[in-house]
């Protein structure tokens, strides 16, 4: 016969407390939880496998994703929660390649072109930001905390980056997703001013590793949501 569980077997199992445990129903992330004759709640394996499955998939895609997917999954919509998955999968995919082909950009001695894009010696922050494929405002930012520098144009006053400033735009936007904050930056990027390349390719091997990490925990949480789904099915 299955086992079921107290709040507080259950909290002492997931080593969480029946206060999140309350959250996480309260949010509709589980199935809804019975009751005995008596009126005290209870859960069920079923329940367990739900928790374990949350749990596994905030490690693996953080909160608001493992909390979308699992509200999904109690209403039924399974096919939808896989899709979500599914696009969260491809662009850990896509981020790698982008380590990948930053890391390969940093050895080109020729920076007059990027992903078929025209680099020119003075251009604006817009031109910049979509080359590199970031906001603007994120550009204002890192160069407000010293980062990157941009310069005037004596024409009009605005504000331009030269092909330099674009190239640490895009190691930025390429480490700050995966291991380095911004105040951690400043390290990498000196090793770029200075051309060693030994150094740089080590913050972009360490990026590469957590990518991994994170997929390995990706397929950990895939594993235990399919675990899951294969519980409401039967």
């Amino acid at each position: 016969m299955d086992k079921n569980y107290t709040p507080k077997q259950m909290a002492v199992k997931l080593h969480i407390s029946t206060t999140t445990l309350r959250r996480y129903e309260d949010l509709g992330l589980v199935p809804d939880v019975p009751r005995t004759a008596s009126n005290r709640r209870y859960y069920t394996p079923v329940h367990v496998q739900a928790f374990i499955a949350l749990r596994a998939l905030i490690k693996g895609f953080d909160i608001p994703v493992a909390y979308e997917v699992m509200s999904l999954l109690k209403e039924g919509r399974v096919e939808q929660a896989l899709w979500i998955i599914n696009l969260h999968q491809y662009n850990i995919q896509a981020e790698k390649q982008r380590v990948e082909e930053v890391m390969s950009l940093i050895h080109r001695a020729d920076f007059s072109r990027y992903r078929n894009v025209q680099v020119t010696e003075e251009m604006r922050i817009g031109e910049v930001a979509a080359i590199a494929g970031v906001n603007p405002s994120a550009i204002r930012h890192w160069e407000k905390e010293g980062l990157i520098r941009s310069e005037r144009s004596p024409e009009n006053g605005y504000r331009v980056f030269t092909p330099r400033e674009l190239k640490k735009i895009i190691v930025i936007s390429s480490l700050r997703k995966t291991v380095y904050f911004i105040e951690s930056m400043k390290e990498p990027l000196a090793a770029l001013e200075t051309q060693d390349l030994t150094a740089i390719e080590r913050s972009f091997q360490v990026a590469l590793l957590k990518l991994n990490e994170q997929l390995v925990k990706q397929m950990n949480g895939i594993s235990e949501m399919m675990r899951y789904i294969d519980s409401i099915a039967k």
